[in-house]
């Protein structure tokens, strides 16, 4: 009976050292998260500015597309006065940015992206040479390396705070590969976050800009003086708009998974609370048990004695 006091004794030191960890990584968590949110908002408020400049620059093209669109023009046809980054082509290869995390600790957060996007693949393309993948995270770069995918481009290790320049290269690669017809469309699947308590799996198109909206272009009263013209702008300003939003979804994307750790974390800790109260019952009643069988062999020995 000793041994098992000291046993059930030795699991509540254990548990309650465990729950102070978890404790701390849940208040970590939190303090990420709450950094963040405000690094979100604060993209959100940067890229809704790049896209009214955008969409007031790219009015006669846009125009011009839903003019096609109405017609039924196929997406073969050629024009020239169209920047590439708007022009939809046939779609021969698809691109995809898969956002996961380095670090487990997160529940069902990479999961439920990785299943997700490999259901997506699989009814979407017939064989993996229909696709390119591209992996931000060690957990899916490791899982689509075992499967035996080709990875065009991979990047670990990602900041909790990510900032513009560690993404610079994925962002470039991407763009240069579109261009260069290596895929013909690109998505980037990631969890998008809502709320401390829950995320939602988005596949969101990002190439060619297919979110400016040519009724958009009525809202804007502003008039720009362009120098040198509005071509060589559209040339540095698409571009700049597709790195935002890949951005903002790795951003997205890093909220979320602060988020899904710190509820991983605040359930471990109520799970370790709920068995240090198990084991201190069970503890308790074998203590009881010992002090019991000691008591009744006391008064059975002096019983014999008389």
């Amino acid at each position: 009976m000793a041994e098992s006091l000291v046993e059930i004794k030795r699991k509540i030191a254990s548990t309650k050292k465990t729950s102070h960890i978890t404790s701390a990584m849940q208040m970590v968590s939190g303090a990420k998260l709450s950094r963040s949110e405000q690094a979100s908002r604060n993209y959100q408020r940067y890229a809704a500015k790049v896209r009214e400049v955008l969409t007031h620059l790219a009015a006669a093209q846009l125009e011009e597309m839903d003019s096609e669109s109405d017609e039924g023009s196929g997406l073969g046809e050629e024009k020239a006065d169209m920047h590439m980054m708007l022009k939809p082509r046939p779609v021969k290869r698809t691109g995809y940015i898969v956002i996961t995390s380095d670090k487990g600790l997160a529940g069902g957060y990479n999961s439920s992206i990785i299943k997700q996007t490999l259901q997506m693949l699989t009814s979407d393309h017939k064989s993996d040479s229909e696709y390119v993948l591209m992996t931000v995270g060690r957990t899916g770069t490791d899982f689509f390396r075992k499967r035996g995918s080709n990875i065009a481009y991979e990047l670990l290790n990602v900041s909790d705070q990510p900032v513009f320049d560690e993404l610079s290269e994925l962002v470039r690669s991407a763009i240069q590969m579109y261009e260069q017809g290596i895929y013909d469309e690109l998505y980037v699947c990631y969890n998008h976050h809502i709320n401390s308590l829950s995320s939602q799996y988005r596949a969101e198109k990002m190439l060619p800009v297919s979110d400016l909206e040519v009724e958009e272009v009525k809202k804007y009263e502003q008039e720009y003086i362009l120098e040198p013209s509005e071509d060589v702008i559209l040339d540095q300003l698409l571009p700049q708009y597709a790195a935002s939003l890949i951005y903002g979804a790795v951003l997205d994307s890093k909220t979320a998974e602060h988020a899904a750790r710190m509820t991983a974390m605040k359930s471990a800790t109520d799970n370790a609370a709920q068995i240090i109260d198990n084991l201190s019952l069970k503890y308790n009643h074998a203590r009881q048990a010992a002090i019991t069988q000691e008591i009744t062999e006391i008064v059975g020995g002096a019983a014999a004695l008389e």
